[in-house]
Formats: C-alpha cells, structure tokens, sequence
C-alpha cells in the first residue's frame, strides 16, 4: 500500500499544482517511481497507491503501470482516491485512516502481510529481505529503520531496541531522543494485526502509523521489530534536500546509482527526440534528458526532457523541469526551474548576498531560487536568492528590474 497523497508543503511552489510524489527528479524520472520500482524489483506485484491532492499527474503517470510491469490481470497497480461512502464519508485525514478506508481492497486479496510504503522518498531497498526478517522474527510489526544524526534524530520517529531487533520504545518525533535510529516510513504488518488496529482505532481523528498504530500496537503487547537499512535513502521534503539528491546524480561514482543492471528504476518515457548539443555549447558534469536542445553553457546542473537553453546562456548548479525554455543570455545560477516555465532573455535567476526569506524562511532557503510551473519570467531581470517565482509576470512587478533576495512573487494566485 504505497502512500502518495500528501502535498509536500515544504516543497514551496513545486507542489502548488502537483503531489509531492508526482514532482520530477533526476531529469526523466518523477519521485513515485522509486517506491514502484522498488516494488517489482522485490517481487511484489499487487500495489494499491492511495492518492489525494492534486491527483491528476500523478494519475496520468501511473496509468495501468505498464511501466513497472504491474500490468495485470489479478493483482497489479490500483489507484485508490478517497471515495463517497454510505454513511460516513471523508478525505484521507491521517497515513493510517487512508489504509483503513481500503481494508476492503486489501480483504480482495486474503494477504498473510501487508508493506506500508510512502510515495515520497528516494532510495533502493529490497523489501523481500525485510519480509524475510519479520518472518524470521515472528513479529507482529516491523519497522525499517536508520540511523539518523543524534542532532537531527527529533525530526523522525525514533525506536530503542533491545540490542537484538526487537523495539522496546517508539518516540514520535522526540524533543529529547533516547536513540538515533529513525523510523523510515515503511512498515510490514502481519494482517491480522493491521486491520485489528485500524478497526480498533477507527473514530481516532487523524489516525497515523506513527502517532497512533504503532502505540497501539505496543499498548496490546504485539511483537515489533526493527529492520535497519544501510543502503541511501533520502527524504527529498525540503528544497534543500530535493536539490541536494538532485546534485548528488552527477557526481563522477555517484552515492546513489541509477546505472545499475540489477536494480533498475523505471518510469513512464515519452517518446522523444535525443538530445541535441550544439557547436557553441560548453557542457560540464550534467544529466541531460531526451529532446533537449543546448546552446549555452551548462555545468553541474540536472536538465529535464524537452528543454531549450539558449545561446549565450549559463546554467549552473541548477535544476531545470522537462519543457521549460532558458531563452537566449538568460543565467541560472543555483536555481530550480519547474516544468514548462520561461526565463526571458538576458534574465539572471539566483544571484546577489542570501538574505533569510521574510514570508517563508522555512521553506525558501538554502540560497535557492524557485520557479514555478508554467510561470514566466521575462526579460532583463534579476532575481535574487531565497526566492520564490510562480505565475506570468511582466517586467512591472519587478522594482527597478529585481526581485530582492528573500522575497515572494505570486501572480498565479496559489498558496507559496
């Protein structure tokens, strides 16, 4: 059951139109086919993604998942939205209340065990050797766990084991952690267990695995034991991050591999033209997707499918979303361009002192420039770090031609 219908606040204006799952990543990829690659890497070809906000990419993407081989006649890839209902009705209000809502999906299959995934993470993990340990194990619950930064560790959900897998306490985001082994989001219960809990804890409002089932299931003496992983995993939940995962790609052996012959990552391809790489452009340590056209400079920077960067144009350390349009002297620098935007001529994105956001600080920081989708800058402005872009703006709405760092521009009306 892979969770895919949060927002992804944190992600600013790249999540104003699309779920956090359904953002691109790594050029030609979109974040959600982690967790499904994953899946039919495992072996496990019966995936319910349970969907919310913003659906409708999300959707389009996953279509019938012929992508993933998940295809199928009995089993395969079904999208779950929240449905009307007779009686009580209502959205998803907690990562437990969503699989709650569809215990009669998963009753369909008679499971021995059921994977609790979030849609929203990137890393590899063979959740077959995981399904073997909580066998092993005899447990009720397992948790797949990491190890955390202790200065970091009050962010996550932390478990204390007994030195032998077995979770003697779960903290849910601790002020003071008693240990540094962080709760990654991804459980296997053993049927019965969940779908007593989740019937038990039905009218709790909200209901989450953390917050709620795994105390619960600690309350009634159920066996929980923790996994840990050790392979990469990363929570791409801030612009910080998303960028951070981003750049690790294309480092020369990078951290995280997506070459590998064994453990492929899949995902829906568009039927595109190649790349094309002019005489003029220079381009320096980069992943650049199908149907790109460059003509400028390009360095250290991750380029979507379908991109046009022009002459004289200079991009570097960025991100830059399938089908948007650098136009000709246009400068990005440490900036993340979303889908189908442009960047007028001459127009320099991400320059100037990093001054802390004044509206948003915890979301627009990290000395990022963010635009939009389908937003458009036009010609002959700066704008400055820490910022936020969103809409179709005209040279007017920028005080003597910038946009000062740590502001906020939005003509698109959406909520940044």
């Amino acid at each position: 059951m892979l969770l895919a219908g949060g927002q992804g606040s944190r992600l600013g204006v790249l999540t104003a139109k699309v779920a956090k799952p359904a953002v691109a990543f790594g050029g030609k990829y979109r974040i959600i086919d982690f967790p499904l690659s994953n899946c039919i890497n495992s072996g496990i070809d019966t995936v319910g993604v349970l969907t919310q906000y913003q659906p409708l990419r999300l959707n389009t993407h996953i279509g019938i998942g012929i992508p993933w081989d998940l295809d199928r006649n009995e089993g395969g890839v079904t999208v779950l939205p929240p449905y009307e209902k007779v009686g009580k009705t209502e959205w998803y209000t907690g990562t437990a209340n969503a699989i709650y809502q569809n215990l009669e999906y998963m009753e369909n299959f008679h499971p021995d065990y059921v994977l609790i995934l979030s849609g929203d993470h990137i890393y590899k993990m063979d959740y077959q050797i995981m399904l073997d340990y909580h066998k092993s194990h005899n447990a009720d619950v397992t948790l797949a766990v990491m190890p955390v930064p202790q200065e970091e560790a009050s962010r996550f959900g932390i478990v204390v084991t007994d030195g032998k897998g077995k979770v003697t306490e779960f903290q849910e985001k601790p002020e003071h952690p008693k240990s540094n082994l962080a709760s990654m989001g991804i459980y296997i219960f053993s049927w019965p267990v969940l779908r007593d809990a989740l019937i038990a804890l039905s009218e709790q409002e909200g209901c989450d695995f953390g917050k709620h089932v795994i105390p619960h299931c600690f309350r009634n003496g159920k066996s929980i034991c923790a996994y840990e992983f050790g392979g990469y995993w990363k929570d791409v939940g801030t612009l910080g991050s998303y960028w951070e995962a981003n750049m690790e790609l294309i480092d020369i052996v990078p951290e995280f591999n997506l070459y590998e012959e064994f453990w492929k990552i899949y995902t829906k391809n568009d039927i595109l033209p190649p790349q094309y790489i002019s005489a003029e452009a220079k381009v320096y340590r980069c992943l650049i997707g199908d149907g790109t056209e460059v003509y400028g400079d390009v360095a250290n920077s991750v380029i979507g499918s379908g991109v046009m960067i022009g002459r004289g144009a200079v991009v570097r350390d960025s991100i830059v979303m399938r089908g948007a349009v650098i136009k000709d002297g246009a400068v990005l620098d440490k900036a993340i361009i979303a889908e189908n935007s442009v960047v007028g001529e001459r127009s320099v994105v991400g320059c100037g002192e990093e001054v802390q956001n004044r509206l948003k600080p915890k979301i627009y920081g990290f000395g990022l420039a963010v635009v939009g989708e389908d937003s458009v800058i036009p010609p002959d402005v700066r704008i400055g770090r820490n910022t936020a872009v969103t809409g179709n703006t005209i040279r007017e709405d920028y005080p003597d031609g910038q946009l000062a760092s740590g502001e906020i521009l939005d003509k698109a009306g959406v909520s940044i």
